[in-house]
């Protein structure tokens, strides 16, 4: 987060902030090759990267303003802009890794399953755009902790070499896999699930925009493995920011209803097919990006043809009129010509 705020503080916020709450302007008289401070006021070296940005004041006014009265460090200021920086980026990937899921890759015909809802598109979008603001606001202490230096993130990759950076990217993955794994197969407790995690599994057949569509709460439990990790382990800072992209991917990739049955790597991987089945069974397929966890604890279901609910689709859609008996699609000319019949 750190490095998003370095650039957002430097394109957009310094001047917000300036202009919003703006230093005292200083008049032209007061300034003087003895007054060193002033200018120091215009010098603001970055404190989420080595790198230091220098603004020159503009000599040219008889009021020189140097800046906000909330400087990049202010822990106020940092908060409001890590609560936009996050909210605004979890819009745009949504929508946008959402969108490409559901245009390119969603099979359509999963709408016409029995158990499909009415508007459930328009009901999944409205449940994760109210449900990511709180999340942002519940998670901001784990962000100002990063930024504020209290974790273990680090920049320059000669300080653990490359052969850590990569170990530290597969320890990401293990360790969040594992800790998603028991949050979410304790949040299916009868004691937890009607108050946290029934709401997403109000979407027995998602799309890919159920992704975020979740309870607050539940949204930031099952994100918590990802805010830890950096607090224990060493990670870079650039590596962290990547990974944290791959997740949001991950989780909307999952969400896809996509049955691929059959590939070996499905033994390994946890496909959009095993989040599938959890969906429409509830009690298996628990972990985030691998089976080993399924597999280990007895909570493992591979999926198989005769479950995909694509066939429940087919079947209702040929009740509609939309296929015919072979699965082949209904022209709109077909259906007149049999209700003329």
């Amino acid at each position: 987060m750190d490095i998003l705020l370095h650039y957002t503080d430097e394109y957009i916020f310094d001047s917000v902030y300036s202009y919003l709450l703006p230093q005292s302007p200083v008049p032209s008289s007061s300034r003087t090759s003895t007054s060193p401070d002033l200018y120091n006021k215009t010098v603001l070296p970055s404190p989420y990267t080595q790198s230091t940005t220098y603004h020159p004041p503009d000599l040219s006014n008889d009021l020189l303003v140097t800046g906000s009265i909330w400087e990049r460090d202010n822990i106020y200021r940092q908060g409001i802009s890590i609560f936009t920086i996050a909210l605004l980026g979890a819009y745009v990937m949504y929508f946008l890794f959402c969108s490409i899921s559901y245009f390119f890759f969603y099979d359509r015909r999963l709408e016409h399953h029995p158990k499909f809802l009415k508007n459930q598109i328009r009901k999944e979008i409205k449940s994760s755009l109210i449900a990511a603001p709180v999340i942002d606001v519940i998670t901001l202490p784990w962000f100002l902790g990063e930024v504020r230096g209290y974790s273990k993130l680090y920049e320059d990759v000669s300080d653990y070499g490359y052969a850590y950076l990569a170990a530290s990217c597969l320890m990401f993955l293990l360790f969040t896999d594992l800790a998603i794994y028991w949050v979410h197969r304790l949040e299916h407790h009868p004691l937890i699930y009607k108050h946290i995690h029934k709401p997403h599994h109000k979407w027995i057949v998602p799309t890919p925009y159920a992704a975020l569509a979740f309870h607050p709460l539940d949204g930031y439990a099952q994100s918590l493995p990802y805010h830890i990790f950096p607090f224990l382990f060493p990670l870079h800072k650039y590596a962290y920011l990547g990974l944290f992209v791959f997740v949001q991917f991950w989780t909307i990739l999952i969400h896809d209803g996509d049955m691929i049955s059959g590939h070996f790597l499905e033994r390994y991987i946890n496909s959009p097919a095993h989040h599938t089945l959890h969906h429409l069974y509830f009690t298996v397929n628990y972990g985030q990006y691998f089976t080993w966890a399924d597999s280990f604890w007895d909570s493992y279901r591979s999926p198989e043809d005769k479950l995909d609910p694509i066939h429940a689709s087919i079947e209702n859609m040929k009740k509609k009129g939309l296929l015919d008996e072979a699965g082949n699609p209904i022209s709109e000319s077909k259906k007149s010509d049999k209700k003329d019949l």
